[in-house]
């Protein structure tokens, strides 16, 4: 039996089970887990049961001797150590392989048939905090609320409220806050344990030299400059963060590790070094969507991430979509797009880009060139705004004829971006606002494109397998009319990324004339429940609606009224490495746009 201590020898009779050759015919592993007052608890067995390496073996049928015994000793600690974290601090644990302890077993002496194997453990009380001191601490140190006398010990919630109040020094400029003494004793007889721990807060420290120690494709120069680190500036572990980040973020480094150095004097200097690991510069990708009326859509792409030596990144996509759709014909698009990083300071990127497409929409034809600049900030770790200047050339041929647009387009979007997962969100909130001011040339008209996007995530129940997901998307065409906007520019619903179950860009608006043109204003709204079924599949129920206006309030007009269309349905998600795969079945709800079921296949959810 194994009391308040881990057998010492099971590092050594580890290696001797390895060694040794026997024929062990395991008929699995039983717990029997007994709480405070005797009786069997689901909720600790649960507890030991995700702690320990021999449940490990069972689901993974593993069945090999040496490696069953190896999980066995590892439990004892493994169990310990989960009992610790729950605050009990005075466990019994017994792992037996046909009535024989495990650590008992001689090393030479290994049994040939072992049938099932036997884990019982008593957790003995719960113990409280009867002290719980840390000093000295940095003004405005938030400890845990659960580290109080009275509260359960658990041992993680010692360990957190040390992270805590070291990363509070930290934050204050003194980088090398460290333990300088501690004290945590279990009173077994009080069911209570006392915590006293020592902070030695050292210095203030100023940030000195980075020090790059790899080799690296990228140029140094560039490097430096893209870090953008703080020289000369108190030392910040969030400035210590970001000067990673920005690296990571160029996409041209596999690992960025930045280290502390010693301090240095005079003033307390600590220089950091940089080590970095080049990514593979090249990279294609492939993508594949298919839906019912809208039919397939195929893309690909070929990106370089160090194109010029200084982490820039060269990205030519190419893209056809609705192919054998039945409401309207093949698009066509190929882009390029160039993204220089660091171009006036550390967190401002810019860009040049080109796009060629050919759009065959339901209700126009449109051919267009693009060609802009422009460039990304980083605010914060959560907030992104871009701006730029676009070139638009294009020819469209709809209801009202055969036009040509040409405009000078001043894009701009600021993007809000809380997800915990961009393929597959469970928690956070995603939202984005444009706009984009157009002056019209060679006698075209001017105005704006409003756009808003917003989306909400909760994730509830234990790993959050449940999640609510809602949208709300708006759009809007201001100071050009109906027939004076480029049809590129209007708005319609129906398909994939408006509302399932109505065909792709159904909804429009129709004029007393019969003329068919999109709409100024629009108005999406979707909901979503998900639930995880298995680690692998997931289930999706779904409502989509969309409001295309004439009028960019969303009213009607003299000749033309807004209309609403909705769709319904259910789905079904395979969690992949790479996102889940979407499966979705979708029918009309309201609206006289379409009929029928509808299906969607593609990858991550739908929003």
């Amino acid at each position: 039996m194994i009391g308040n201590r881990v057998c010492a020898l099971a590092a050594a009779l580890t290696c001797g089970v390895l060694a040794a050759q026997s024929a062990w015919a395991f008929d699995g592993v039983s717990y029997a887990v007994r709480g405070p007052n005797g009786d069997e608890s689901e909720r600790l067995e649960g507890l030991v049961r995700s702690a320990s390496q021999l449940q490990v073996a069972e689901d993974e049928d593993r069945t090999d001797p040496q490696e069953l015994i190896a999980a066995a000793l590892a439990d004892y600690s493994n169990i310990l150590n989960a009992l610790y974290a729950e605050g009990y601090y005075g466990p019994v644990i017994s792992i037996q392989a046909d009535g024989r302890e495990i650590s008992d077993i001689q090393l030479l002496n290994v049994p040939q048939d072992f049938g099932r194997v036997w884990v019982r453990v008593q957790t003995g009380p719960q113990f409280t905090f009867s002290r719980t001191d840390i000093t000295p601490r940095a003004r405005g140190t938030e400890l845990p609320d659960e580290f109080a006398p009275g509260e359960i010990a658990r041992a993680s919630i010692v360990g957190d409220a040390v992270d805590a109040s070291i990363d509070a020094w930290r934050e204050r400029g003194h980088a090398k806050a460290a333990v300088a003494s501690e004290d945590v004793r279990a009173q077994h007889e009080r069911e209570t344990l006392s915590v006293d721990i020592g902070l030695a807060p050292g210095p203030v420290v100023t940030f000195g030299d980075l020090i790059l120690t790899s080799e690296s494709a990228v140029r140094a120069s560039a490097i430096r400059r893209i870090a953008g680190f703080p020289a000369g500036q108190r030392f910040d572990p969030v400035d210590a963060a970001r000067v990673a980040d920005r690296l990571r973020r160029t996409g041209a480094f596999s690992s960025v590790t930045l280290t502390e150095g010693d301090l240095r004097q005079p003033g307390n200097v600590m220089d950091m070094t940089l080590q970095t690991a080049d990514q593979k510069p090249r990279r294609i990708g492939f993508g594949a969507e298919v839906s019912t009326l809208d039919g397939a859509a195929v893309s690909a792409f070929w990106l370089h991430r160090n194109f010029f030596g200084g982490a820039e990144r060269l990205r030519f996509d190419a893209e056809v979509s609705n192919i054998g759709s039945s409401e309207s014909g093949m698009d066509y698009l190929v882009s390029g797009r160039l993204e220089i990083p660091a171009i006036y300071g550390a967190d401002t990127d810019g860009y040049v880009q080109g796009r060629i497409l050919r759009e065959d929409e339901p209700t126009y034809l449109s051919e267009r060139v693009e060609l802009g600049v422009g460039a990304t900030r980083i605010i914060s770790e959560t907030l992104e705004a871009e701006v730029g200047v676009t070139f638009i050339r294009s020819r469209t041929v709809d209801d009202l004829g055969e036009r040509d647009f040409t405009l000078l387009a001043f894009p701009a979007q600021l993007t809000f971006d809380t997800r915990d997962n961009e393929l597959n969100p469970k928690q956070g909130v995603y939202v984005t606002a444009s706009t984009t001011p157009f002056l019209g040339l060679a006698d075209s008209a001017s105005g704006a494109r409003l756009n808003g996007d917003a989306r909400l995530y909760w994730g509830f129940g234990d790993n959050d397998p449940n999640v609510l997901a809602a949208r709300l998307q708006l759009g809007a065409v201001v100071g050009s009319e109906l027939d004076e906007t480029p049809p590129d520019f209007l708005f319609y619903s129906g398909g994939g990324g408006t509302v399932r179950g109505q065909p792709y860009q159904s909804l429009f608006v129709t004029l007393d004339d019969g003329t068919e043109i999109g709409g100024r204003g629009f108005l999406g709204l979707s909901t979503e429940f998900r639930r995880e079924v298995t680690r692998s599949i997931g289930a999706v129920a779904f409502y989509d609606a969309g409001y295309i206006s004439p009028d960019p309030g969303f009213g009607g007009t003299d000749n033309a009224e807004g209309e609403w269309h909705s769709g319904a349905g259910i789905g079904l998600r395979y969690n992949t490495g790479i996102g889940p795969i979407r499966f979705d079945v979708a029918t009309p709800t309201s609206g006289e746009t379409g009929d029928g079921i509808q299906f969607y296949i593609g990858i991550g959810q739908a929003f």
